[in-house]
């Protein structure tokens, strides 16, 4: 069986929690629910997947409040749902692929990076340095292969409802020159053609600022209906890492905001970013 996914065990996590907050034992949601203990313990556990009409009669029984029972039915029938990128599942590492059905159906996605461009923000010519790079073992047809995908994901930037982004960017990923001069330069001309659009916002953290919360290291997080969804990325060399407890995420969330408090702000961001375009020749 394949690992649960991200989602999946949220779910788990959720159903769960709402049983408990019931002060229900499995023997009583079963009563309650109608749905054998067995089969509410596999879910809780996301060791099978769940159906929306079950996660929709669980989250009813246990008078779930209905924006997280709407939310928490969308995961569930979402959750089977093979999106473009299951043709390139031979070259995703599962964290990208959950990281991509994530952003997919997420509304918020907010993210601190030092040293590269976003990858929702990056151009292929950027995208192709830093991934032939930074890829290890990677043949050149799986770099070409991870380029499309990084490309593709940026759809949900300009989908009918598109995702809420919200990026600081340290200032040594803008100078520094991933590609070369002309690539770097095309860089730059994107961001600045996203920053237009009414759901991208970009702010650069300047390297004058002292000690602030960036310094613990790149995050991204997704946001979703009702916080208790929400989702923090820590992405490593080899690995990832996902935090999905509420409490740890919350601690992300200030942090950003921190963040983005000692950035400069959106327009003398953009000046910055400018500036540096028109350096590179």
């Amino acid at each position: 069986m394949a690992p649960a996914t991200v989602r999946q065990r949220q779910l788990g996590n959720q159903l769960r929690a709402l049983r408990e907050k019931r002060g229900l034992t499995l023997e009583a949601a079963e009563q309650l629910t109608g749905i054998t203990v067995a089969k509410l313990s596999r879910l809780e556990l996301a060791k099978t997947p769940a159906k929306h009409a079950d996660v929709d009669k669980i989250a009813r029984a246990y008078e779930c409040d209905v924006e997280l029972r709407e939310s928490l039915v969308a995961v569930a029938r979402e959750g089977n749902r093979r999106g473009w990128w299951f043709n390139y599942q031979d070259v995703l590492p599962p964290w990208l692929a959950d990281q991509i059905s994530l952003e997919s159906s997420a509304l918020s996605f907010h993210t601190y990076q030092v040293q590269l461009i976003p990858g929702l923000f990056q151009t292929a010519d950027y995208a192709r340095a830093a991934i032939s790079r930074l890829a290890i073992g990677a043949s050149p047809e799986d770099v070409e292969a991870r380029v499309r995908i990084r490309r593709e994901r940026q759809a949900v930037l300009t989908q009918p409802k598109p995702l809420e982004m919200w990026a600081v960017i340290h200032e040594a990923a803008l100078r520094s020159l991933v590609g070369g001069a002309q690539t770097m330069r095309g860089q730059l001309e994107k961001l600045l053609e996203l920053a237009v659009l009414a759901n991208v916002t970009i702010q650069v953290m300047p390297a004058t600022t002292g000690v602030h919360q960036g310094m613990n290291g790149p995050f991204s997080k997704l946001g979703f209906p009702g916080s208790d969804l929400d989702v923090v990325l820590l992405e490593g060399l080899l690995t990832s890492e996902w935090v999905e407890d509420p409490q740890r995420v919350s601690v992300f969330d200030r942090a950003f905001r921190e963040i983005a408090a000692e950035a400069w702000p959106v327009s003398q961001s953009l000046d910055f970013i400018t500036e540096q375009k028109d350096r590179l020749k």
